[in-house]
């Protein structure tokens, strides 16, 4: 199966690939029928091609070396969708054979999405390659006739780039595999010529996710074309500046982002599995922020192992974050205090407990920044009770924009509110303004419980207060006690006189809740059976309707615990307090 060469003798090519390790999805057969194994089996036979004597300028034919494995599964709700002839993100939806890749008539998140190639992944967890490659040829030579021989953005974004230069060497397969020899050198052209325009635009994607995908663009490129020696010393240094630059001591991703954290761990990931392919190690630096990454994004996951749903992230379901780290191979615990990244995390008998303890992304590193300083999720084991609206930058493209943006408000997470509103501007134009800049955060544990206070000035310019939140969780897991004060700033502005304030807990869909007889409670039903008991001190409670965007980026109707209360001169307080009455099933 090797491409030229003898076999040496420990059974490797010599360029390190294992005998019929070329251009294979590995374990890319199992599940199929005797029939389907034999046809791909045969289809391996064939990729030694006249295809592989044209060369690029230079020595070096035009060829792949390998297939990287991806260790991820997609999308399967999409996969199938593909198989029925449209192509879905995020809830928009276009028909494969009328999508003109010239005349854009989707929106960009859907476009980036398309020009990532990532709904190879989707496909590929569906479909055998039989069944999925007149798709992906399809969409391929679309994309081949519109955008490879024109520079031009977002075709040519190097994000873009270095994620579809990791797609189409890792599902190689269902979009080579034509005896069109003309298309299969139209693929190749393109693959190297982005690989070349990446040697010089990594550098000028934004800093976090969007550059570590592209320098692992180009380290795929110089492991996966021939002769990619050179580059892959020049994209080993691209990378690690690239990771200094986005990733925190603890772990955490320029952005402040989840889901960012997540798509820089599976591109990571998958980059390490091209250098495997290539049966050669990545470069240590990789391994050691992977770890850390891992660790972090422990950290932001609830009892059901899922996300919370952080800078508009979704509530990512805990089985994709499972697949994650097994394929990391990463072995540590959940990050409890992530000072830099701006995360702190309770855990007490099950009872876990995520704060949100910094300003909000500045707007060069992360566009749609969430005002959510000071808010707070909290779940029962499986179960979540407190949580955020989220969803601001995953929900459903088909929502109005009013409802999109609202979700980025300080109204939309667990936290206090000062008049109606933001601790941190944000401008008609979607951009954050003024707001947090500074924070005081301090932390104790004892023999009873873990100890959060934890402060901000987002209000002290426009309304002369200092928001303080006290949060502690008790050992035995049954009592998150909190309370929210105003405070006089030293430099007041504002209007003086009494501030109307709002402390808003908005609660999980699956949480029923019934307020009390004084009114003064409520009690929280869970389907399990748990039944939680919230008492406040300090304010009117109120239970209102809240909105919660799930894993599928869907608005869900939920329930609002509401205190509204009134700030003197002097300064306010509001306690608070959920106990855990009764345990569920």
């Amino acid at each position: 199966m090797s491409i030229g060469g003898d076999k040496p003798a420990d059974g490797a090519a010599g360029d390190g690939i294992e005998q019929g390790k070329r251009l294979i999805r590995i374990g890319g057969d199992r599940g199929l029928s005797l029939a389907d194994r034999i046809s791909e089996k045969l289809f391996r036979l064939s990729w030694r091609t006249p295809i592989h004597t044209l060369r690029l300028k230079g020595r070096h034919p035009l060829k792949l070396i390998a297939v990287t494995d991806d260790p991820f599964m997609g999308d399967p709700a999409r996969g199938n969708a593909l198989l029925d002839g449209k192509l879905m993100f995020r809830g928009e939806s276009h028909d494969v054979t009328t999508l003109d890749f010239a005349r854009p008539g989707w929106s960009a998140a859907f476009g980036e999405h398309l020009h990532s190639f990532a709904w190879l992944r989707d496909l590929s967890t569906v479909a055998t390659r039989q069944q999925a490659a007149p798709i992906a040829e399809a969409l391929m030579r679309g994309w081949l006739a519109a955008h490879a021989g024109k520079v031009a953005d977002p075709a040519w974004r190097a994000d873009l780039w270095g994620r579809r230069l990791q797609y189409w060497t890792a599902h190689a397969p269902l979009i080579l595999s034509s005896t069109d020899l003309v298309y299969r050198s139209q693929v190749l052209h393109a693959l190297a010529r982005g690989a070349r325009h990446l040697d010089r635009a990594a550098d000028r994607a934004p800093t976090g996710a969007p550059r570590i995908a592209a320098w692992c663009g180009v380290l795929t490129a110089g492991l996966m074309i021939p002769g990619g020696d050179p580059r892959r010393s020049f994209g080993e240094a691209g990378l690690f500046r690239a990771i200094t630059g986005a990733v925190s001591r603890d772990g955490g991703v320029t952005g402040r982002s989840p889901a960012a954290l997540l798509d820089a761990i599976q591109v990571l990931t998958l980059l390490r599995e091209t250098y495997a392919a290539r049966r050669l190690d990545a470069p240590p630096f990789v391994g050691d922020a992977v770890n850390r990454m891992v660790a972090a994004l422990l950290g932001v996951s609830h009892g059901d192992r899922g996300l919370a749903s952080w800078q508009g992230g979704l509530p990512i379901p805990g089985d994709v974050i499972d697949q994650t780290i097994e394929a990391t191979g990463a072995r540590v615990r959940p990050l409890r205090q992530a000072h830099e990244w701006g995360y702190q995390r309770l855990a007490q008998q099950g009872t876990v407990l995520i704060m949100d303890a910094a300003p909000p992304p500045i707007a060069r590193v992360m566009a749609g920044g969430c005002a959510s300083t000071l808010a707070f999720e909290f779940s029962d084991g499986a179960e979540r009770i407190v949580v955020s609206c989220g969803g601001a930058r995953g929900a459903d493209l088909r929502l109005p924009a009013a409802l999109t943006e609202g979700l980025r408000t300080t109204a939309a997470h667990s936290t206090l509110v000062v008049r109606d509103s933001n601790s941190t501007a944000i401008h008609p134009d979607g951009t954050l303004g003024r707001g947090v800049v500074e924070m005081e955060l301090s932390r104790n544990e004892t023999e009873t419980a873990s100890r959060i206070e934890a402060s901000h000035d987002g209000y002290a310019r426009r309304h002369g207060v200092i928001h303080r939140r006290t949060i502690a969780l008790g050992t035995d897991g049954r009592d998150v006690r909190g309370e929210d004060s105003l405070l006089p700033a030293a430099k007041r502005g504002g209007k003086g006189g009494a501030v109307p304030f709002t402390v808003r807990f908005h609660l999980h869909p699956a949480v029923e809740a019934t307020p009390t007889a004084d009114g003064s409670g409520a009690l929280l039903r869970t389907r399990s059976g748990s039944v939680w008991q919230f008492r406040a001190r300090g304010g009117a409670l109120a239970i209102e309707e809240s909105v919660w965007i799930d894993a599928k980026g869907i608005p869900r109707e939920t329930q609002q615990l509401v205190l509204t209360g009134e700030a003197l001169t002097g300064g306010s307080s509001i306690s608070w307090l959920f106990h855990r009455a009764r345990k569920g099933n």
